[in-house]
């Protein structure tokens, strides 16, 4: 067993790092006070070749895997740029991934080479307001008629869907109680953006302000049947190459907001004096610090468990989402650390930490609850009885 990085891994990890160096915590918090898009540092990212990390070289990308997308997630959000930074990119990996996996040669061709050069972006769309995590049940339909597909239907929490030409979206197209497995029936598309048919309106949330979510309607909107994305009626299993890796990443990009964080709270405890000493010195403020960090390297090996796994097309779901559970918990507790140790200073947006602990906050939600992966692995994994 290694646990050292490859060359290329450390020469992704110091290269994304000083790329994304010259993006400080200040233009960070402008974006997310403004609702602005990052679209300089995604343009940045782009021009260097970045967003292609995991996409064919065939179609200009980097070729690799999950394991080198996800460490260049974890340094991006290490830098301070957190989930604005990260959600403005990850959806080029996880997203995408279902479309190089499954998608037709005409298809890749067409889309994978503007992904890769930041001139398309592409959404992602399979959650629904009345599904919710229960994917089975989503109501969005896609009714076949002679070329094409009508699809009618809504979705909810989708990043990205206002700046977005392109959507990668999951409908049925048999209705759920006509099928033998409630996951059979669901087709997975990858279609343009019609603003006559689509419906686009943001949600205000608590952070990640920069990087929009979206509730997505659509109506009577047509759709060529070339653009279905594999076999009719596989969509359930074509989305696990998106989810699974979804998992890996943000459980990456949850450990990098807990570094950002544990690094400005113990600069503060360093610098800051009360009492005659640094307030480092003290262990109540000490000890908790230094468990986060404990948490965040133990939580790191499980993400890169699963990151490993699944680029060696081994089981991955039980890694996956232990990775996203334990990662979300470490980068949050750091986060929450880090705002104690600044004392009345972390809820002030002046030293950034308020910014990283509602961004922490949103790993223990997104993109699946800690709950819903204690179900998970309750009855997958130790094989007790399903609870709901």
């Amino acid at each position: 067993m290694d646990f050292e990085l490859t060359d290329d891994q450390r020469t992704i990890q110091r290269a994304v790092a000083e790329l994304a160096a010259n993006y400080h915590d200040d233009y960070w918090s402008t974006c997310d006070a403004e609702c602005r898009f990052p679209w300089d540092f995604y343009q940045t990212f782009a021009d260097a070749g970045w967003l292609g990390i995991a996409i064919p070289e065939r179609y200009g990308g980097g070729g690799f895997g999950l394991t080198e997308a996800a460490i260049m997630m974890e340094e991006i959000a290490a830098s301070g740029a957190a989930m604005n930074g990260c959600s403005a990119m990850h959806l080029t990996i996880f997203g995408i991934n279902v479309l190089v996996k499954h998608g037709s040669e005409r298809l890749r061709e067409a889309i994978l080479p503007g992904v890769v050069d930041g001139s398309l972006h592409v959404c992602f769309a399979v959650t629904e307001p009345d599904a919710g995590t229960d994917t089975t049940r989503i109501s969005t339909f896609a009714r076949r008629d002679g070329d094409s597909y009508v699809l009618n239907g809504r979705k909810i929490w989708i990043t990205k869907a206002g700046d977005a030409q392109k959507m990668v979206l999951l409908a049925r197209t048999t209705p759920r109680d006509e099928v033998d497995k409630p996951t059979d029936g669901m087709s997975v598309f990858c279609v343009d953006i019609d603003p006559d048919h689509v419906d686009i309106k943001p949600i205000p949330k608590m952070g990640r302000n920069a990087v929009a979510s979206n509730e997505v309607v659509f109506d009577d909107f047509r759709v060529p049947a070339q653009t279905r994305i594999g076999e009719e009626g596989r969509g359930f299993s074509y989305l696990l190459d998106g989810l699974n890796p979804e998992r890996v990443l943000l459980a990456h990009e949850a450990l990098g907001i807990g570094r950002a964080a544990l690094r400005r709270a113990t600069e503060y405890a360093n610098q800051r004096e009360v009492f005659g000493r640094p307030i480092g010195q003290n262990q109540g403020l000490a000890f908790p610090l230094a468990e986060a960090r404990a948490r965040l390297d133990a939580a790191r090996l499980m993400a890169r468990n699963a990151a490993w796994r699944y680029d060696r097309e081994l089981s991955c779901g039980a890694e996956a989402n232990m990775a996203k559970f334990l990662c979300a918990d470490a980068g949050f507790q750091a986060a929450d650390a880090a705002v104690q140790t600044h004392g009345g200073m972390g809820y002030a947006r002046e030293y950034h930490v308020e910014r990283y602990f509602r961004e922490a906050r949103l790993m223990r939600l997104a993109p699946i609850s800690q709950e819903m992966v204690l179900n998970y692995l309750a009855q997958h994994v130790l094989g007790l009885p399903r609870s709901y």
